[in-house]
Parts: C-alpha cells; structure tokens; sequence
C-alpha cells in the first residue's frame, strides 16, 4: 500500500493564487491568516503522514466491534484521537472564546483534504465535531453554549447528527421520535440509524444532536424540534454521571468505511432519554440544515482527497510497474493518468475557493458583499458535494484500472480507496437529493438569478484567459450552462417534475464547468510563470497543460450533459412503472 503524502505544493498554489488567501487574511478577524498558512499545511501535513494514514489500513482490517451496546474502535484510533484533540486541530475554525483559534473556512478545507486522504475512517468523528459546535452556537442558549461548545471544542465530547429513521429515509417529514415536556427538560423516545459515530470509546462523552417531534407537532418537516441528548448525564459542576436513556443497538456491517462506526441508536426503553430543546420549538430542520450544509462541503472536500490519494497510488504504481516497458509509458495509462490529475485539480480548486466565500460570506464588512457570497455558498455546496463526490468514486474506479488485476487485491490498498470513497455520494444526501436542492431550492427560488451571476463571472474570466484552447473551450461550455439554466429554470416554473428528471446530469454540467473556470483561473495565474526558466517553471507549465487537458477532454462533456438535459428530460418518464417491469409480467403470464 502506497503512504499518503499531501501535496503540499498544489495546495499553497491553489489557497494563495486561485481562492485569494492573502483577500481572506484582511477580512476582519482573520489578519493572521496568511502568516499561519504554512506551519498549519506544515503540521497537518506531518499528522496525516504519521499518525493517521499508518491506522487506515490497520482500521480497515479490524473494523469497529459491537458488545451489548458499546462499540470498541480499531486499535490506535483512540490515541490518535486524543493526540488530534491536543493539536487544537477540531478548534481550527471555532471562535477563541470556546477555546477555538478562529481560523478562516479556507484554512480547514485543506486540513479536511489531509484527514480524510490519510484516513477517512477516522476524520468522519472529528467533522461531526465541526457541525455541532456551529449548530449549538447558532441556535443555543447562552449555558448550552457555555457547557457543550469548549468539549466539543477540546475534543473531551463528541458530537452526532441524529436524522434518519427506518420508516423515513430521506423523508424527515415522516420523522416519529418523540419527545415529551419534563420540568426543565424533555424525555425523547424513538430509533435513529445510520448515525456516524453513533456509539465509540474514543471520548468521555458523546452529544447527540436528534431531531423529534414535540407533542403539539405540527405535521411535516415543521413540526421538527431539534434536541440535545448527552451519552452520559451531565451535572450541575459538568461532571459526568450515570449512562442516559441512549443505548446502541447494533453498528452495520458496510462495503467501506469500516472503521467508522456506523449506527442504530435506541433513545427511551426505559422512560425516556434526557434531552434539551436546542433552540424555538418546530424549528429544528433549519437548525439541523447547518449541520448538514458544513457537513455536505466537508463531504465534498472528502471525495476529493480520497480522489487525490487514488490518483497519486495509481501515479506511483505507474512509475514503478513493468510490462514491456514502465506502464506510465503507455499512452492510455497516460491519459487515465491526465484525466485524474486534471479532475482533482478542478475540484480542489472549487472547494478552495468555496470555503474563502463561505470566509466573505462572514466577515465582509459589506452587509451586500456578504449576501452576494452567501448566495453564492448556497449555490455551490450542492455542486461541492455531489459532483466531487461522483467524480472521486469515478476516479478512484480508474486508478484501479490503472493497476489492473493486483487493484482487486486488498493488498495494494487502491480497492479499499474505491471501497471507502463509494459511500461519499450517498450520505448527507444523495446526488439526487443534491441535484433536487440545486434546482428546487437554488434555482427556482430566485429564476435563476444566483446561477447567471455565477456564470457571469465565468464568462469574464474566460474572455480574459490569455491561453486561447482553454478560454475556446470554456466559454462554449459556459454557454451550454447558460442555456441549460435557462431551460431548467423556465421548467421549474411550470413543472417541477420536468426540471428534476435531468436535475443531476444538470448538477454535473455544473461541476464540469465550473470546475473549468477554476483550472482557467489557475492556468491564467500561471502562464507568465511557466516561461521564465526559474526553479518552479515546471510547476506552472504542468497547470496551463493540465487545463488544457481538462478543456479538450473533461469539458468536452458538457455537450453530451447539456443535451441530455435540454432535450431529454421528457423521456424520462416516458415508461409507465409496468412497463419498466414487462419481463416479470410476461413471466408471471406465461
């Protein structure tokens, strides 16, 4: 199994000349940021390298244990738990006052890369952390705040995102956990599964964040309350005491991510778990979707660092492997070679450049600045999330192409990549469910205007590109984009069924292009580097004939997606749910 390096190098580049890092350090707040860049890559880098890629294979092979309801995790996962906490590593982003260093977005995005590339298994706990703390500090009391946030903070606590239910899927309406008004807190009854970390013994404690229903409910999604439910009871000075209501009643047995545990979490069999309404009653979802929001761009960022460990085994692989000649040689092993390079490039510095407007979106001192970066933010995660996380599981496919027969041999560790990685599309929501937020909520919620100030952008940038391919290229993608938008957003106007039968091929159109745009950004920031015949002229060559890879390659897609989308929508409902199904009728009539 290769070792995992982070690319130290592609990552300086892409925060300080495409995502505009030296922009981000003179938001207020944040004016320490570009000094502290490089002993963060510097540390991180060297705990990735040391302390958790030598556990992945280790937590894939044990995976975690279930025993009457305590999960015991992979050896050396608790360790370097405790060592991640006592880096101050979960802290990055929080505010100083929970004991935080209150770091820009655009400083953990390549921190996430570096976790979840060494040892994705792992870094799922940590991330759950990230979303609690900002959902408590959102929506908390002044002492919710106070008692969960420094814990979570330190790593002392852990924390959960409590959703699903076995009758309801992705359909929260249909939620049935209950909880029922007790002096000065609840008792909460009901099933939750497929919690993340639901259950380990890597913290003191473990904070569950569980959306229920209050008696007086409304029906549906606003009828949903969202509740704290601590592993163990909490007394008056935060002492620990006896075990609540909460009891794990099995972890499933998955594909990948087998040192993750995942769970099926039991509240109230004996009464009622103890709870804490976090925040206004029925307003929990909203609560909940700032969870899920910095869950889904860290889902994202995670697709894209397995992504880039694919691709950098397979490279590895290449380089050494003889057959007739050293396989890198090969022209088509070159070009699955260029296809991965180019792809994670394109996402890297998509996500990047995110997380410096989820930065402005927060920080601009121009209330109009931070609304158009808001906008902007909303617009893009569902892009993050789903195209990153489908391109990696396509990606980590090819690197296994590229070691042919030995990739199916655990031993190399390029199946247990592919293994890992594949559930990155499903959880925190589904590419369908992406793609249905892009248009249901994203475009039609506005005609389209986000979306055409987006590609604006785009455009503008293109037609100042100095390499003519790529500026050809993407400008005629950008153009297909605008047109499908605009024939998304009319649809969605007058059948939103119609403009969510192509919404996915309309989320990847998305993610093609505006993964174009940023290589357009890097091979424009590059070119005048690339010809000066110093030491790093290599670097910046490597990125202008990178982009133009993706531009005759990789953005020559956007046709095929773009016509799927324009002028086969109607067909995708063209069968009835029998016809689908004729084979088993004629079976069953013959």
């Amino acid at each position: 199994m290769y070792g995992y390096h982070a690319p130290l190098r592609e990552m300086r580049f892409v925060l300080r000349e495409v995502a505009g890092l030296d922009d981000v350090s003179r938001l207020p707040g944040y004016e320490d940021s570009a000094d502290l860049s490089e002993p963060i890559l510097e540390e991180a880098a060297t705990f990735a390298s040391e302390i958790l890629d030598p556990l992945n294979q280790r937590g894939d092979r044990e995976g975690c244990s279930w025993n009457g309801g305590t999960v015991t995790m992979p050896s050396g996962f608790k360790d370097a738990y405790a060592r991640f906490a006592a880096a101050g590593w979960i802290g990055l982003p929080v505010a100083p006052e929970y004991g935080g260093q209150g770091l820009p977005a655009l400083l953990l995005a390549p921190t996430l890369e570096m976790w979840n590339a060494a040892n994705i298994g792992f870094a799922n706990g940590p991330l759950l952390n990230q979303g609690a703390i900002e959902a408590i500090e959102i929506a908390g009391s002044n002492d919710q705040k106070q008692r969960f946030i420094p814990r979570l903070v330190d790593g002392t606590w852990m924390g959960t995102m409590c959703l699903t239910e076995p009758q309801a899927g992705s359909d929260l309406a249909q939620v049935r956990t209950r909880a029922v008004p007790d002096r000065d807190h609840y008792r909460l009854s009901g099933q939750k599964i497929f919690i993340t970390f639901g259950e380990h013994d890597m913290a003191e404690n473990i904070i569950h964040l569980v959306l229920a229903r209050l008696p007086d409910a409304p029906e549906g999604t606003k009828g949903i309350s969202l509740f704290i439910v601590p592993k163990f009871l909490i007394g008056e000075d935060d002492s620990l005491g006896p075990r609540n209501d909460v009891v794990c009643a099995g972890i499933e047995h998955k594909m990948g991510l087998n040192a993750n545990p995942t769970c099926t979490m039991n509240y109230g069999e004996r009464g009622g778990a103890l709870a804490y309404l976090l925040g206004e009653p029925h307003q929990g979802l909203k609560y909940m979707f700032v969870m899920m929001n910095a869950a889904r761009f860290s889902v994202g960022v995670q697709g894209m660092a397995v992504a880039d460990r694919a691709y950098h085994s397979a490279l590895q692989y290449a380089k050494e492997r003889v057959q007739f000649r050293r396989i890198i040689e090969h022209p088509d092993v070159r070009r699955m070679l260029m296809d991965m390079k180019s792809r994670v490039e394109a996402m890297r510095a998509l996500a990047y450049t995110t997380a410096a407007s989820i930065d402005f979106s927060r920080r601009d001192p121009d209330p109009g600045a931070r609304a158009r970066h808001r906008s902007f933010v909303d617009l893009l995660i569902p892009i993050v999330k789903g195209w990153c996380t489908e391109s990696a599981i396509d990606i980590a496919s090819t690197a296994m192409q590229v070691f042919g027969g030995v990739g199916y041999v655990e031993e190399t560790g390029i199946a247990q990549q592919y293994r890992d990685v594949r559930v990155s599309a499903i959880y925190e929501g589904t590419t369908g469910i992406q793609a249905a937020d892009l248009v249901g909520r994203k475009i039609a919620s506005d005609g389209g205007e986000t979306a055409a100030a987006a590609i604006g952008r785009m455009r503008d940038d293109a037609g100042a590109l100095s390499v003519a391919p790529l500026a050809r290229a993407l400008l005629a993608s950008i153009d297909l984009l605008e047109k499908a938008t605009r024939f998304v957003a009319d649809q969605a106007r007058e059948d939103i069924a119609s403009a969510l039968a192509c919404s996915v091929p309309y989320l990847m159109l998305w993610g093609t292009v505006a993964g174009g745009w940023q290589l357009g950004r890097a091979a424009g920031a590059a070119a005048s580097k690339a010809e000066t015949g110093d030491a790093e002229s290599e670097f910046y060559a490597a990125k202008v004939a990178t982009a133009k890879y993706y531009a005759s390659h990789v953005l020559s897609r956007t046709a095929a997606l773009a016509h799927e989308i324009v002028v086969g929508s109607g067909d995708v409902m063209a069968l009835s749910e029998q016809q689908l199904d004729l084979d088993r009728k004629n079976a069953a009539l013959t």
